[in-house]
């Protein structure tokens, strides 16, 4: 295997499925809501009727369905709890008035509508949104915290190309890492094929960075830059 293709994108580092894990890709999509809390009000709600029906029933068959719903009840508010606590939220996608959903089809790679799609749903059982990712492009420090996805950034160039950029808080991986040169290029080969690559910093007090994707090859100057 080459060195350019050790930094190919595999499957897996870029498509988490339907939002439980990077391991694999469930056939459905969770989309809207958190599953999280959504397991937590069924447990709560069994548990709650539960009660009430054997505070309402005096003893009997009452008694035992209510000891049927509290056998239930709680066990899934526990996996709801763990769920929870598993859970990463969705980032926000920011992008300026002329990016329409038809210039986004049409320009962007299949790599980063893969992106777009994976990191603005929730997810459960990763380190961070494309954990597999920086750690595959060598942003990840052993001991120490992975870098977290913050936002997506969405802006047309002059030359009406698409210029997609990622925004993570780095606190513990410095920027100089992430801005190398040999990296920078990896960037185009790994997001790629036919993305020009920069490293944007975005807010040095608070530790955020960006890699900036230009879908017409070179980089090019945005008419929005990001903040």
């Amino acid at each position: 295997m080459s060195d350019e293709d050790d930094w190919a994108a595999p499957k897996s580092a870029m498509i988490g499925g339907a939002g439980v894990n990077n391991a694999g890709e469930p056939p459905f999509e969770i989309r809207g809501f958190s599953l999280g809390n959504l397991v937590i009000g069924a447990g709560i709600g069994i548990t709650v009727l539960s009660f009430a029906d054997y505070l309402s029933t005096a003893g009997g068959d009452g008694l035992s369905m209510s000891g049927v719903g509290f056998v239930y009840g709680i066990p899934i508010f526990l996996a709801g709890s763990a769920l929870k606590y598993a859970e990463i939220e969705p980032v926000p996608c920011i992008s300026t008035p002329a990016v329409s959903e038809s210039l986004f089809e049409s320009k962007a790679t299949e790599i980063i509508k893969k992106i777009k799609q994976d990191v603005t749903r929730h997810r459960y059982g990763d380190e961070a949104h494309l954990d597999t990712t920086v750690k595959k492009l060598g942003l990840v420090i052993p001991g120490k915290d992975y870098p977290q996805l913050k936002e997506l950034q969405e802006d047309v160039t002059e030359d009406g190309d698409l210029a997609f950029t990622m925004v993570w808080q780095s606190l513990d991986t410095p920027y100089k890492m992430w801005a190398d040169e040999k990296r920078r290029k990896r960037y185009e080969t790994f997001f790629g094929p036919g993305v020009g690559a920069e490293v944007v910093k975005i807010n040095a007090e608070q530790r955020m960075v960006g890699i900036r994707l230009t879908t017409g090859g070179l980089c090019q100057k945005s008419i929005w830059l990001a903040r």
